[in-house]
């Protein structure tokens, strides 16, 4: 658990630039090449730039922020990204607001620019050519300074998408002073980004953490524990197969998820 840490008295404005970053992926299996071209059209209507900016625009208030822009693109022949510049709204103008680092909400079911704060979003739909594998990608990034931050909105963009390995990186840069003009380059107590993590999420998933303490930078990635084969099968069920391929596609999106989780491709074994 992370130590109280005591509010600071700023001269002036809070300098610092708290980034937390994700990669996000979702495994799928589509048997055949038609299956695997009607994955990448449904990732591409799911998760289109208009949807993306929906989801940003929550993230948005539940950081406490307030957009400036947003500048949105669908690609061809897949993929979209999302721009969002936002600006840290005073405190008395928020209703509900805490600025404290904590977990934040999870969902109910683009690039947006801040006052030198900005949230975007890039996807990356992609399928192997012949083993039946898809993987979608989406990389978000919310970056924020002053007394807003984007811890908050950790649960809820885990729980947006669909996560099966998730990648995060957090980190404070820069420093600020306090009334005394003594630098500060953090202004709260973390020792993990699962520390603002909610239990369910943290019992879901198998984790890992990579910190390098003296730089504030707290890296964690993340892996489904448990899956329903059914959820992985796109255009088709496990009604649709036999027990042997069953136990094939089963070791597939098992090593495809493992091999992203680990950064590294598995020996082929025989």
């Amino acid at each position: 658990m992370n130590k109280p840490f005591d509010k600071l008295k700023l001269h002036g404005f809070n300098n610092l630039t708290k980034s937390l970053s994700f990669s996000i992926y979702d495994i799928c299996y589509a048997k055949t090449e038609q299956q695997r071209k009607e994955y990448i059209e449904y990732i591409d209507e799911q998760y289109s730039a208009d949807r993306l900016t929906d989801i940003l625009g929550d993230v948005v208030d539940i950081i406490g922020a307030n957009i400036l822009n947003v500048a949105r693109q669908d690609y061809e022949p897949q993929g979209a990204s999302v721009t969002i510049l936002v600006s840290e709204e005073p405190v008395e103008e928020q209703q509900n607001y805490d600025a404290d680092e904590a977990p934040g909400p999870l969902p109910d079911s683009v690039v947006a620019h801040l006052d030198k704060s900005h949230i975007c979003v890039h996807t990356y739909p992609e399928a192997h050519p012949d083993d039946g594998i898809c993987t979608f990608r989406a990389d978000i990034e919310v970056s924020t300074c002053g007394i807003i931050s984007p811890l908050k909105a950790l649960n809820f963009l885990i729980h947006s998408l669909e996560s099966d390995v998730v990648t995060i990186d957090y980190r404070v840069r820069g420093f600020t002073r306090d009334i005394n003009g003594v630098k500060h380059y953090i202004d709260h107590a973390i020792n993990s980004i699962q520390n603002f993590m909610t239990e369910d999420t943290k019992e879901a998933y198998q984790m890992m953490d990579v910190n390098v303490y003296q730089e504030n930078l707290f890296h964690t990635k993340m892996m489904l524990k448990e899956t329903d084969l059914n959820t992985y099968l796109f255009g088709l069920s496990t009604d649709d197969l036999s027990d042997d391929e069953e136990e094939e596609i089963r070791s597939k999106l098992t090593r495809e998820m493992q091999e992203i989780f680990y950064g590294r491709n598995l020996p082929d074994t025989e």
